[in-house]
This record gives C-alpha cells, structure tokens and sequence, in this order.
C-alpha cells in the first residue's frame, strides 16, 4: 500500500484539546471484523466484551516530563528542549530537541530556572534540530533527576495549543505507569481508570505488561509514498517471562489477547517466536506494522482515533483491513468522535 492510501479530511474541532472529565466515559466505537458491524458505546462498556481467560496486554511505562525552557547565554533568548533520550548518566548527555533551532550552535549554553540552577552546554549537531546536550550539575544523579522534574513540564502533543494545566500531569498518564523513560503516553491507555481495571480482574481478565518507551519517531511524518522505505526510530522495549507466561497460556487456550494500544500491539509484534509464541525481550525496536501484515498474538485491539497518513493509522488498517478502517474512520467523523491523545477510543474484535 502507498502513503496516498491514508489520506482522509479530518475536520480541527475533532481534535481533543481536553480528555473526557472521567477516563472511562470517553467514547467507545466498537468495530467487529467478522461481520463488519459498528457499535457506539462508552469506554467503560469494554468489559462486556471479555470473559475470564481472556488476556489484556498493558504498555506500563511512564511518561517524565520531558520539556524544559531555558535561556540562551548572552542574548537570553527563551530556547524550548525537549528531552528525547539519555545518553550517558555519568556524563550528563542527552540527545535532545531545540526550538528555534537556528540559534542554538555547538558551545552554546543554556540556562534554565529561576535562578540559573541548571545549565546545559551543546556538544554536538545531530539533526536539523537535534542537539546532544551536557548538564553541568554538580549534584548526584538522583538529585540532577529531580531537578530535571522539577523544571521540566508534561510533554502533550503540539497539536494542543493551550498552555500545560495542573490536571495534565496525572491525565497524560496511564493509572499503570510504572517506569519512566516515555516522552509520550500510550494513549490508549489513558481510558482505564482504577474503577475498571478492577471490575476486569473481578471477571477473570488477565493483565499481561510489558515496557516500551515511547518516543516521538512513532509520530514522525512517512515522507515517502512507497510505505517500505520509511524507517522507524528505535524504541526501547522489555518483556518479561511472567508477561510472555500469561500471554502464551491464553494463546495455547485460544482466548482473547487485547493489545492496549499501538504501542503494546508493536511490543507483541517485535518479540515473536518461529512457533508464533511471545519471547522474553531486552533491547530496541524499530519494528514498523504496515499493510499487509499477518499479526501473530493479539486477536483484538484498543486504539485511539490517529491521524491521516500517520504510521499509527497503517497498524490499524494493517489490523482490521482497510476498507473497514476507512468505512469506522468516516463514521467517527460524522458522529463526532475526538481524534488524537486525547480523543476517544476504538476496540477492533
């Protein structure tokens, strides 16, 4: 398939500046690709759909609040970074993205706080607007971590043009997140609230987590029609036995495997065995799910609402096929749904 094939008109009001005001009371469109049926529900509905035995395969990492503001040396020039990976924890060294890129130049300081209390220095170019950065703290590691914490704010996406609000900071996080290192959240996620996780395990509903940093190259643009050229930014990604020991008994008993999200269906997809089971994985991945694609764990899927030519929608399509994604998409318009981070969500059966 090419590029052009995932292009469609998304009108801006159905971009969600705002999450539902209860996680689970976001909209729900139920999308069964046996018989091709849609059915409109709220998030909390999901329940009805699994059954004891069946499996539901959580990403649980954390987002850190990954952007900071800082001043240009000199000229004080207000300078956004936003963190992307650490480097080197001894050394301080942190791959990096500067707004506006054109002023900032190997040498150059940045200073960031009130009082100055953090300074970083470029070290290197690495992209147009990629920096690698070296803080200058003389602190221990947990107390520079902090401080990072302290001046950094939740990194929403910029199609949200307000300002960060206190209530970000829980909301663009899952009720699961355990262990940081994301720049973004698992947004498909975001639906789940402490009342019916519990009401899942009630019924029986297995919980299988596994770790995949998000990193914005899962966003980045296809600039390319032929859809096998685009490469993937590598993101790091941990399964453990117990997870791959849930995952694979649901298998062999032939239940249901739900992947949360996108990001938990490209974690299943990267750590596949010759005989179809889930291994154990440490490392990265840049595993990239486009149509056609025989998936082979996960036989339903939670998922937000993506946007036109965006890698996420291909897994979708890739998933559920094409015509039936074009036909859900369309209806989604027309009654309204919310796209995007924060916007409502879909479950393909």
């Amino acid at each position: 398939m090419k590029l052009s094939h995932f292009s469609f008109e998304l009108p801006n009001g159905l971009l969600a500046e705002y999450p539902a005001e209860n996680r689970d009371e976001s909209k729900l469109m139920v999308v069964h690709r046996d018989t091709g049926k849609i059915e409109h529900k709220l998030f909390k509905d999901l329940i009805d759909y699994f059954d004891e035995g069946d499996v539901m395969v959580l990403n649980n990492t954390k987002v850190f609040p990954a952007r900071l503001y800082g001043n240009k040396e000199k000229t004080g020039a207000r300078i956004e970074v936003f963190l992307l990976r650490e480097l080197n924890e001894e050394q301080r060294l942190w791959d990096v993205l500067v707004d506006p890129a054109r002023k900032i130049r190997i040498g150059n300081k940045l200073y960031f706080g009130n009082d100055d209390d953090l300074v970083a220095e470029v070290i290197d170019n690495t992209t147009s607007r990629g920096r690698t950065l070296r803080f200058l703290y003389d602190g221990s590691y947990t107390d520079f971590r902090r401080k990072l914490r302290e001046l950094g704010e939740t990194p929403l996406p910029k199609y949200i043009k307000r300002s960060v609000e206190p209530e970000d900071e829980e909301r663009y996080q899952t009720i699961y997140a355990k262990h940081e290192g994301a720049v973004a959240a698992p947004t498909a996620g975001l639906h789940f609230s402490k009342h019916l996780l519990k009401r899942l395990e009630i019924k029986g509903i297995n919980f299988a987590e596994v770790t995949l940093h998000v990193g914005l190259g899962t966003f980045n643009p296809v600039e390319v029609e032929d859809l096998s050229k685009h490469k993937m930014d590598s993101e790091e990604l941990i399964i453990d036995e117990k997870a791959t020991e849930i995952v694979n008994t649901a298998k062999k008993n032939k239940r249901r495997i739900c992947a949360v999200g996108t990001t938990a269906m490209r974690a299943l997809e990267s750590a596949v065995s010759s005989d179809q089971k889930l291994n154990t994985f440490d490392g990265w991945t840049n595993k990239f799910v486009f149509p056609p694609h025989d998936f082979s764990i996960a036989n339903a899927m939670v998922t937000n609402f993506h946007l036109p030519k965006s890698t996420l929608l291909m897994m979708v399509s890739a998933f559920m096929g094409h015509d039936l994604m074009k036909r859900s998409y369309k209806e989604a318009i027309i009654e309204g749904y919310k796209f995007y981070s924060y916007g409502d969500a879909m479950l393909i059966l």
